[in-house]
Formats: C-alpha cells, structure tokens, sequence
C-alpha cells in the first residue's frame, strides 16, 4: 500500500514537473498592462484595427467574411476576406485615384490549425475554423491562433482571448482601453490599397 502511494507521488511530482518549469519562465517574461481596448497591426497588410482584450474568451477571433476550406496538396487550407469598409477604424483619406474603404476587400489564404464548435446562447452551434495569424501589439510582434467568424455586427473586429495574454503575460486593465505604451507601424488606406493590387 505504502509502495503504490508513493509511486503515485512520484508520477504526480514528475507529472507536475514541465508545468512549473513554463510557471517560471512566464514568471522571468516581462509583464505589460494594456487596456481593455488596444490597436493592433496585422502584418501581412499593415491594417490597423481596434482589439477588445477579452479574459472571458480563449481563443482570439477575427473578423471574416467568405470563409471556405480547400484542399493544398494532402493540407486543409481556408481562404477568406476581410472588407475594409466594416472596419470603423479606416482613417478617412482623400486621395485622387484612390479607391474608398467599402471597395477594398483583403484575401487571405492560411492553413487550418483546428476547427472549433462555437455555442451560441439562443442560436444554432456554430463551426469555425481556426488559423494562425501574425499581429502587432504596444510595439511587438506576435502570432496566435485566431477563429475566423463575422463580426461585422460587434463593435471590435478582433478579440484577443487568454491563450494569447497567458502566452505573452499580459494583464488587462479593465477601466481604461489604450494603455500600451509602445505603437506599432501601420499603413495607410493608399498603401494597404496599393499592397493589395500588386
């Protein structure tokens, strides 16, 4: 009996061992305060958009349209577009030749990491499909995994949820929004325009 309890503490302690080690490294990273509310910078188009910083949600998510899996080689892949004009945040640029906001739509094509199935309160479960994308955030990079859904109707077009701060060591101040205090580069609507022409 002694034998056997032992044993069971010794797994347990050895179990618990790797989980400790990565308490401690988040413990070395340096902690950062930003507000409920961030911009962040996709870098694959320089677009700058408003980030709820949601402790409630898991997973990030991200505002997409036409969203549809397809097959490269023996991976699931899933294109998707992002229309500028449901992004409120576009500074409004006067520029002779340069298309507006609500006739700029940006097409992405990313592997699928996983697809998860949303409950929704008062509507049918929904399945979303997960990608990872790279972003900027109070002057750094970082990459996390985001669900691909329409958020055409809420106020934020991204939500970063605790796999992402748990990840990075961030602490969300719940009061104020805009607290980072480093910026990250962002483009224009003439330059995302240009970019996504090329």
């Amino acid at each position: 009996m002694k034998t056997g309890l032992a044993l069971g503490l010794a797994a347990t302690i050895a179990l618990s061992q790797p989980a400790m080690a990565d308490n401690d490294e988040k413990k070395d990273m340096p902690q950062e305060t930003m507000g409920f509310v961030e911009w962040v910078v996709l870098q694959d188009t320089g677009l700058r958009m408003k980030a709820r910083l949601d402790t409630g949600a898991k997973t990030s998510s991200l505002h997409a349209v036409n969203v549809e899996p397809f097959k490269k080689g023996d991976d699931e892949w899933v294109s998707f577009q992002i229309p500028l004009a449901d992004h409120q945040d576009m500074d409004e640029v006067e520029v002779e030749g340069v298309k507006k906001p609500e006739s700029v739509v940006l097409e992405f094509e990313r592997p699928v990491e996983r697809t998860v199935l949303i409950k929704r309160k008062g509507a049918p479960s929904q399945r979303r499909y997960v990608v990872r994308m790279e972003f900027c955030i109070g002057g750094s990079t970082h990459e996390t995994q985001f669900s691909l859904t329409d958020r055409g109707r809420f106020s934020y077009p991204t939500l970063l949820g605790r796999r992402f701060l748990e990840d990075d060591n961030i602490l969300v101040g719940s009061s104020d929004s805009f607290l980072a205090e480093k910026k990250c580069e962002y483009n224009e609507l003439p330059e995302i325009v240009e970019k996504n022409e090329d």
